[in-house]
């Protein structure tokens, strides 16, 4: 898409992106409109088609990069080891990528039914690679010997739904640091699959 003659598309294009995120997790997808994200941002609402087709894309894009780069975070991780200690580096790392992200955990989660069905199906598939993960974790576990879940599938989304609501109420100027959210919470994860 062309745009506008002296613009700073690798400025602007990134600050529509972050502010559409911050007003999408503060007052939902429904509720915010061009207009706002581009008093945002400083430009006018005309100026955003430069830079982006419509809201569904831009809210796509959001949960897409998010996954995206949530993937390639994990990849980057060791993959070697038991089960037990794979699981605790996927318990460990959910939390602290999690948690330096809450903004676009809250859009990702909460805003999913606001997707078309073309690009739910897209981020679906991209957080069935995640889950996926967790769920090969849990079943070596229990060929090993040292993991036991009733349902692998179910409870590999239960590990992800009990980590990814760190994001609801840590406070880093709270009680707890990150370390130690970490810790407690791979104390009660290892504790539920524990055989």
């Amino acid at each position: 898409m062309a745009r506008t003659a002296g613009s700073h598309s690798d400025i602007t294009g990134p600050r529509v992106m972050e502010a559409a995120l911050r007003l999408f997790a503060r007052h939902g997808f429904a509720a915010v409109s061009m207009r706002q994200i581009a008093a945002e941002v400083g430009v006018q609402a005309g100026a955003l088609y430069n830079y982006i087709p419509d809201k569904q894309s831009l809210l796509f894009d959001l949960m897409r990069g998010h996954m995206e780069a949530l993937l390639a975070a994990r990849a980057e991780r060791p993959k070697g080891g038991s089960a037990l200690a794979r699981l605790e580096d996927f318990t460990r790392f959910h939390i602290r990528y999690h948690l330096a992200r809450p903004d676009a955990v809250f859009v990702s989660y909460m805003e999913l039914r606001s997707l078309s069905p073309e690009n739910f199906a897209v981020v679906e598939g991209l957080r069935r690679q995640y889950e996926d993960e967790l769920e090969s974790i849990l079943r070596a576990g229990e060929a090993e010997g040292s993991l036991s879940a009733a349902d692998p599938r179910i409870a590999a989304m239960a590990v992800i739904a009990m980590l990814t609501g760190v994001t609801t109420w840590y406070r880093a100027a709270g009680r707890l640091t990150v370390d130690q959210v970490e810790g407690i919470y791979w104390d009660m994860v290892r504790k539920s699959v524990s055989v």
